[in-house]
């Protein structure tokens, strides 16, 4: 107790109502807007890393035509090029791609950032006549899209860098047994290695004075300014699996190593996020072992099962999700596949 008492962070009283005023204002401006715009559709593409989202995205965004907002949380970051597969130049001057390289690599987008950037995308999107297509494997951003975000209070830079200073001189252990005792439930849902989870856990309490178990997405309706269409592509496990070890030693054949070396001097250990994402994590790792061969093969064996670790994760996750109908990019022929996601987007209300 008396580390948490000495550690901390707090914000003046003015702080925090400053921070809920500016929340509160964005909440309800959006909310004016949405009351407003007609119902306009939208098409979301989810499914598990190395399925081929973005190729079958492309494609339809050329018939419809579309325009693409990645749903991707690493993707926003500059530099993180290789290791997120972000779209080439090229793909991006054929279909515009929104979402994509908007923030340096030290600062932070979370799920809330995405909620506002990607509507208002989807606004501008429709304003010019096109489809929005939304493509992306994460499903806590793809969620928020489709029943708001969580409603706790939004990201504070300043208390976020305290959480972060601290857990590098006491160890995330001391923090996630801070989380346990101010709220239980909520550590229980979560890893006490999750360093991400944890010290938004804390935020969140230090600023809004609630348990995490207290905010939740029960009672919120999907945003009715919107008509989602929403597909989950997969294919078979044995063949997904397949398709991610070649591209995990693709993604290494194009440089991540010598990426991860350049992001690292430019601040990478700086953002609890990017740092922990699959990929850079081992990477990283590695870097700082004595690289031999035996060094290596144990970091791309490990990049590989981090990479079905998560596609797994995603099945589960998209399983939960009702309105999400799943295509099995296998089973279809690619140009068959997108005549169906078409026809649903024409025909139904």
């Amino acid at each position: 107790m008396g580390l948490q008492s000495e550690t901390t962070p707090t914000l003046e009283k003015e702080d925090i109502q400053r921070i809920f005023l500016g929340f509160a204002v964005e909440a309800q401006k959006q909310m004016t807007e949405d009351l407003h715009l007609p119902k306009k559709k939208v098409i979301v593409l989810a499914g598990p890393t190395a399925c081929g989202k973005t190729d079958f995205a492309i494609e339809l965004a050329k018939d419809l035509p579309g325009e693409i907002i990645s749903a991707d949380s690493m993707q926003v970051y500059r530099g993180m090029d290789i290791g997120t597969s972000k779209v080439s130049p090229e793909e991006r001057k054929a279909v515009p791609h929104y979402l994509i390289d908007i923030r340096n690599i030290t600062e932070s987008f979370n799920v809330v950032d995405f909620y506002y950037e990607a509507r208002h995308c989807c606004q501008e999107i429709h304003r010019r006549g096109a489809v929005p297509i939304i493509v992306g494997g994460s499903g806590f951003y793809l969620h928020s899209l489709l029943y708001g975000p969580p409603s706790g209070p939004p990201s504070v830079p300043e208390l976020r860098k305290s959480l972060e200073e601290e857990m590098e001189k006491f160890g995330i252990e001391a923090l996630y047994e801070r989380l346990r005792q101010l709220d239980p439930q909520y550590a229980s849902t979560i890893t006490k290695n999750d360093k991400q989870k944890i010290i938004r856990a804390l935020e969140i309490i230090s600023v809004s004075g609630q348990k995490v178990s207290k905010h939740s997405w029960k009672g919120r309706r999907t945003p009715q300014n919107f008509d989602f269409h929403c597909w989950f592509l997969y294919r078979p496990k044995e063949k997904l699996y397949e398709r991610i070890e070649k591209r995990c030693e693709k993604m290494m054949e194009a440089g991540l190593l010598e990426e991860v070396k350049q992001l690292k001097k430019e601040g990478l250990l700086e953002n609890s996020s990017t740092s922990q994402a699959i990929g850079y994590r081992q990477a990283l790792d590695y870097l700082e072992t004595e690289q031999t061969d035996v060094d290596y093969c144990h970091f791309l064996e490990q990049f590989k099962q981090a990479s079905k670790r998560y596609a797994k994760r995603q099945f589960t996750w998209f399983r939960k999700e009702p309105l999400f109908r799943w295509l099995d990019l296998d089973m279809h022929d690619p140009e068959i596949a997108r005549e169906m996601v078409r026809q649903d987007f024409e025909m139904r209300l």
